[in-house]
């Protein structure tokens, strides 16, 4: 599935002293903070991580506060889906307007009617609704299967995506890796090209990314990500 990537970032934790004693905890407490949250320094929706702490010594801040960080190497899962990558999801609700999706089992995505190529068609059959195919019987989209569809738009604050079933390569996953040879091979490489594109293009910060004590996250200079 498009839209996973790993990243490598160098990171600055602020700390309060009187987390001194439990050090690992409290970094570890700042980082899980940031999980299933969009960032706009990651450029993502942080999934996981690795973290490995560098500095043996803390460096005290001056200021009101007598905050002290520590420089961290971090490796990170990120989720980003952009418009034109393919995800996959489960179908967790149908209608005759809508498909409702989850991804990764915390990000949702809706399929609207507009958004469903005219090869599928509406059915109730024995109180169960679904989206059976015109030209591939066997073709059936219902609640509890796995589909791949296109991403339209994502809203980055609730995890939102707007998706699609107008291409061809899209629809149930079980019957679409059944019969790859009908689907469009210049579809699916151009799908390919703009990930590779855009993966090319992503980048994280470089130096030291400060996650401060009430979890705002500063830029500072560029990096780029290496997929996993």
């Amino acid at each position: 599935m498009e839209g996973l990537s790993v990243a490598d970032a160098d990171l600055v934790v602020y700390l309060h002293p009187s987390k001194s004693g439990k050090v690992s905890q409290a970094i570890l407490r700042e980082l899980s903070s940031l999980l299933f949250k969009f960032n706009e320094t990651f450029d993502g929706v942080l999934l996981a991580y690795d973290v490995n702490i560098l500095d043996k010594q803390a460096k005290i801040l001056s200021g009101v506060h007598p905050y002290f960080g520590l420089r961290l190497k971090a490796n990170l899962l990120l989720f980003s889906p952009k418009p034109d990558m393919v995800l996959e999801g489960k179908v967790v609700k149908l209608s005759q307007e809508s498909i409702h999706v989850i991804i990764l089992g915390f990000s949702s995505a809706i399929i609207t009617a507009e958004n469903i190529r005219g090869e599928f068609k509406y059915k109730n059959k024995d109180e169960e609704e679904l989206f059976a195919s015109r030209s591939h019987k066997r073709h059936v989209i219902k609640v509890g299967i796995m589909i791949r569809f296109l991403v339209k738009s994502f809203d980055e604050e609730i995890l939102h995506i707007i998706g699609s079933l107008m291409p061809a390569h899209s629809g149930s996953i079980r019957w679409l890796d059944r019969n790859l040879e009908e689907i469009s091979e210049f579809d699916r490489s151009a799908t390919k090209s703009r990930h590779r594109e855009w993966l090319e293009d992503k980048t994280v910060d470089d130096g030291a990314t400060p996650l401060s004590y009430n979890n705002h996250i500063k830029k500072s200079k560029k990096r780029r990500i290496t997929e996993g």
